[in-house]
């Protein structure tokens, strides 16, 4: 095998990359991929023998035949979904519990599913967060297909499921019976072996502690963390939790000098290093940067070093885990493993490690700009510092303590952590926001990619240095600051939320959505929910670039707008906040207003709002109920707007009878039944688009059909099943949806 492996016909990393490039083509159907991998099958032709080409191209057939292989599979098994399941084996290590809800993986019927089921008591809480074995449910339920992006640069949860073999949720409305059974099946019985880790170091350690104990041994992190877990995102060391070659080296060393104590030759341990290294990855959940660390460390045992280590391991990959690369941890650790595979030799002392960390948080700077939008400068030297601390301190004495805690659990040292949470917050406080970039395209990213591999090769030659620095700028500032105008209209579940920015810079916000209401609950019952604002309208705003918010305008005075404006305020700088003059006679709103820490003023009727060399005029305002809206129309580029907010349409085209535009932007509440046709039969628009509530349904009287969806049905797009909607151009507009 060895010797085969030695015969690669080209340097096994071209190899890889080659191998890489058609990855892509064949699982995302990527026209630049394909581009990617048939200039490099080029190259192969000016630079190698026609015999080593031939020999290449065998290689690449049977990979690309594997890889079709799998892709079919996929689409099979999401042709072909089920129609009913009845019983799930748990898988323990997957079960969450967040106040009354429970999820969980399980499988049925050689299937995976991702299951949801609301707990009837706090008994019943109690029971399945204490659960460690194998358990079989018989149920009632019923089956869904996950739920995909729903706005641009959002987070595609039907697509994570697929990479995780998952192609139905089931939502559980009664469990029927459960009961313990037994398994042969390893990956079971893992699982249920992690489980039991977990939930004893959560019954015998205190907070804080058993949180760095069981994110650092076995990768797992609860929703108590919640808060620790925000703060560590911000300041750009969530990675530290992420196990990968610190956790893995430390281990497998460990291991290694135990067997060598007891005896036994390194040949001997080169051989069961194997089946510890399955019982590691087993007891982290068979996590992805945890499995490529242990193929490097075993393949580092076989004598493959430096590139053809890093090579070999993504061949393996490849054909071991084939959605590796299809998630943002596979690509993130296989990136920061070849960047330090490429500076490794270069470190010497704790100069070496300082410009080491610079070179990899600037290596993988793209990488992250592309999956989160945004890069903290802070992390480089906090990386260094607590990536010395988690390595050398932490993760030596959590081991220690977790072997101990089966003789007696030694909690004393719960105040370390306790002090360490304490200079995180302090920390956080201090520190400046993140530099926001935004998503380049995937062409700026490949570009960028090549550049700074250019920029490292040439670090030497000031004069191309300096102007592969000024290219990687300039991808990154069109990135930031792309030059054309846009209209969105986000899908925010609840509320609404329409973004506007031209070419110029100038951005304005129409509300922010709403937090959701919900019915009154005991203790037990709270759960920690992430805002529709953190889901859906952060990150779109991140992608764009956008680190700063000129006017934020709150159309309505509804006070479960507050909670997101608050938090909008603590990512993006705001100009000003403007809202309608009855808002300002609403004390308790104010007041919760004025925590933003931003300017407040009153917007009137016939009041401009100047953007797109042109600009929105407020044109209606109403109070009904103790509810104040306005409405805005305006002239931008080559089209007529009209944003009606939560006015009645009655009401508007009552006091404008003559009121015509090409674009309506309305908004169907909850509340309502149906959204009013009136505005579309006096305004006549061309493209109506509606900002839909999901969290009720709306039923019509009678079963009856929405007649004006049907009249203007090539007109009309709505939120819920097209998602965000968005206008672009330079002088005049194209429409896309996500869906």
């Amino acid at each position: 095998m060895l010797q085969w492996i030695s015969r690669f016909p080209i340097p096994k990393i071209y190899l890889s990359f080659l191998l890489l490039w058609l990855y892509y083509a064949i699982f995302s159907a990527s026209v630049l991929a394909l581009l990617g991998f048939v200039f490099l099958l080029v190259c192969l032709f000016f630079q190698f023998p026609w015999k080593t080409v031939t020999k290449v191209l065998l290689i690449c057939s049977i990979f690309g035949s594997w890889f079709i292989f799998q892709k079919w599979q996929q689409e099979e098994a999401s042709k072909h979904l089920v129609d009913s399941v009845h019983t799930v084996r748990i898988l323990p290590d997957t079960i969450k519990v967040n106040g009354d809800s429970l999820s969980f993986r399980g499988k049925a019927e050689e299937r995976m599913f991702q299951v949801y089921y609301k707990l009837q008591s706090e008994a019943e809480k109690e029971d399945f967060q204490q659960l460690t074995d194998i358990y079989e449910i018989t149920l009632e339920g019923k089956l869904a297909s996950p739920q995909g992006a729903s706005n641009f640069a959002g987070f595609d949860y039907r697509n994570y499921l697929k990479t995780q073999g998952i192609y139905q949720t089931l939502t559980i409305s009664e469990i029927v019976e459960l009961k313990q059974i037994f398994s042969w099946g390893i990956g079971e019985n893992l699982s249920s072996l992690r489980r039991k880790a977990v939930v004893w170091i959560k019954r015998n350690f205190p907070d804080s502690m058993r949180n760095y104990m069981t994110g650092l041994l076995l990768g797992h992190l609860d929703t108590d963390f919640e808060e620790m877990n925000e703060l560590y995102s911000s300041l750009g060391i969530i990675h530290l939790f992420a196990l990968s070659g610190m956790q893995v080296g430390f281990f497998m060393n460990a291991f290694k000098k135990s067997l060598l104590r007891l005896g036994l030759t390194q040949e001997k341990f080169k051989w069961l290093a194997y089946p510890f290294s399955l019982f590691y990855a087993g007891l982290t959940g068979f996590s992805a940067s945890v499995i490529r660390s242990l193929l490097q460390k075993l393949l580092a045992q076989h004598g493959f070093k430096s590139l053809d280590n890093f090579a070999l391991t993504i061949l393996i990959l490849f054909l071991i885990m084939p959605n590796f690369f299809l998630t943002a941890g596979g690509v993130l650790s296989c990136a920061y493993a070849f960047i330090l595979t490429m500076t490794g030799e270069e470190v010497a002392g704790i100069k070496g490690l300082v410009r080491e960390s610079f070179i990899i948080s600037l290596g993988i700077l793209p990488i992250l700009s592309f999956y989160f939008s945004e890069f903290q400068p802070l992390s480089i030297l906090l990386t260094f510092v607590f990536s010395f601390l988690f390595d050398m301190v932490l993760l030596p004495l959590l081991s220690i303590l977790f072997c101990l805690s089966f003789i007696y659990p030694i909690t004393q040292f719960n105040f370390l952590f306790e002090w360490l949470e304490n200079i995180i917050r302090y920390i956080s406080q201090l520190s400046t926001r993140p530099l926001v970039f935004g998503q380049p395209s995937l062409w700026i990213l490949i570009l960028l990619l090549i550049t700074l591999a250019l920029i490292y090769d040439y670090r030497k030659n000031v004069k191309k240095l300096s102007m592969l620095v000024i290219v990687a700028i300039s991808f990154f500032l069109v990135t930031k600051h792309p030059l054309e105008n846009e209209i969105t209209v986000l899908d925010m579940e609840q509320g609404r939320s329409i973004f506007l920015r031209d070419m110029t810079g100038k951005t304005i916000l129409l509300d922010v959505g709403e937090k959701s209401e919900r019915d009154k609950k005991e203790v037990w019952q709270e759960k920690v929910i992430t805002s529709n604002a953190k889901r859906s309208l952060i990150p779109y705003l991140k992608s764009r670039g956008v680190a700063k918010i000129d006017q934020l305008v709150l159309t309505t005075s509804d006070t479960k707008q507050l909670d997101h404006v608050l938090e909008i305020s603590k990512v993006f700088e705001l100009g000003e906040i403007l809202v309608t003059e009855e808002t300002l006679s609403k004390r308790e709103f104010m007041d919760k207003l004025k925590e933003s820490k931003v300017k407040v003023v009153a917007i009137k009727t016939g009041q401009q709002l100047f953007i797109f060399w042109s600009s929105l005029e407020v044109i209606a305002s109403q109070n009904k109920d103790g509810r104040d809206s306005i409405a805005m129309f305006g002239k931008l580029l080559n089209q007529t707007f009209l944003v009606t907010g939560n006015i009645e349409e009655k009401f508007l085209t009552s006091h404008y009878p003559k009121l015509q535009a090409d674009v309506v932007i309305t908004h169907q509440q909850a509340s309502k039944k149906k959204t009013d046709g009136e505005v579309f039969k006096t305004v006549h628009p061309k493209i109506t688009v509606i900002s839909i509530d999901k969290k009720k349904s709306f039923k019509l009287k009678n079963g009856e059909n929405n007649q004006e969806d049907k009249e203007l049905e090539n007109l009309v797009l709505k939120t819920d099943k097209k998602g965000a909607i968005r206008f672009k151009g330079w002088t005049t507009w194209n429409v896309e949806t996500v869906q």
